[in-house]
């Protein structure tokens, strides 16, 4: 039997603004993908962006189409993604289809998509992240993301293109708020630091007890990155320069680790590729996300029993989540124990 697939497009609101060295994430539209075949129905979502190479939702959907007009009723999963590596399909289309068919699999099979997949469940504490802003902005919206010491790690945006002093002096100011929470510290520049900066920066953020630092140079720069790596005090992750599992090999003498995130690398299938890549290359991996909701979350979850360092939290950022799936527990994003990733998508937002 062939499967229909409907589309939801919906607007996805947050509590706060992000800020990043490249700009600001607001509210944005995301792409809900129903993938209903013999009576089951599988989820998966789509998080456009310019860097995912499908910047709305309209074209997220013409790429998914392109790849729909193939018989991929009678492929594996396996042979989908590389068909769509080969077609250039946009990433982020290609994931909410691919996390989509894996949620239907799982409930064909009755079983939670973790244990489908034979992966543990997670043990590890997310991050919960907070942008760039200034010490009176960091001052008082640590204590609105913490929720009352419900998140036992702290991810702090840096890379302003004010520059590293501006950097220090948020930082700073996160230093003094987390004192009443003690959460662990971890540090994104999303390539906003020159090699110069990055050396003085990560010298002068290991005094100050962060655990590591993630792409601190541009993406393309990975020549740099190895002579950074070189002088570094902290270990050092790879987020925009790692996007499918080809990327690992030349990374592996320039980085600690790898973070994929499901609208990056393409979904399930390929995220299981970088992870088999990394553990033989011996890089420590993370999961991240980008402007989720708790479909894709509780998609990602279903594989992070596999993972070194969580980072599943854009869902804890939305008013309201449109989806409802994976839950926070003793500060761990957790899949549920429902058959599939139990990810769905709320009725009320429906198109």
């Amino acid at each position: 039997m062939e499967a229909e697939i409907r589309f939801h497009k919906v607007l996805i609101k947050k509590r706060f603004p992000l800020e990043i060295s490249r700009g600001v994430k607001g509210d944005s539209f995301n792409l809900f993908i129903e993938y209903k075949k013999n009576g089951i129905t599988g989820w998966g979502e789509i998080a456009p962006g310019r860097s995912e190479k499908a910047e709305t939702c309209e074209i997220a959907k013409q790429e998914l189409k392109r790849l729909i007009e193939i018989d991929i009723d009678n492929i594996s999963l396996k042979e989908m993604n590389d068909i769509s590596k080969e077609m250039g399909i946009a990433p982020c289309a290609y994931a909410g289809l691919d996390m989509a068919i894996w949620d239907w699999k799982a409930k064909e099979a009755k079983l939670p998509l973790y244990k489908y997949l034979g992966i543990k469940i997670p043990t590890v504490e997310t991050s919960v992240t907070i942008g760039i802003n200034s010490p009176n902005v960091i001052k008082e919206r640590i204590p609105l993301i913490m929720q009352g010491n419900k998140f036992k790690s702290l991810k702090i945006k840096l890379g302003s293109p004010d520059g590293i002093e501006v950097d220090k002096e948020m930082f700073s100011q996160v230093l003094d708020s987390n004192k009443i929470y003690n959460a662990k510290l971890r540090v994104d520049a999303n390539g906003g630091w020159s090699t110069k900066d990055a050396i003085l920066m990560i010298k002068w953020l290991s005094e100050r007890g962060v655990e590591y630092v993630e792409q601190p140079l541009e993406e393309g720069q990975e020549t740099e990155l190895e002579y950074l790596r070189s002088k570094s005090v902290l270990p050092i992750y790879a987020d925009e320069s790692c996007r499918f599992s080809e990327d690992l090999n030349k990374l592996a003498n320039c980085v600690d680790g790898v973070n994929m995130k499901l609208m990056k690398c393409g979904g399930i299938t390929e995220a299981l590729k970088i992870i088999e890549s990394a553990k033989s290359l011996n890089l420590k991996t993370m999961i991240g996300c980008m402007s989720e909701s708790s479909v894709s979350i509780s998609a990602a979850s279903s594989i992070s029993g596999l993972i070194d360092y969580i980072d599943l939290d854009s869902h804890y950022n939305l008013n309201p989540d449109p989806a409802e799936g994976s839950f926070l527990a003793e500060g761990i994003t957790m899949p549920r124990e429902t058959e599939g990733h139990g990810g769905i998508l709320k009725k009320e937002f429906y198109a």
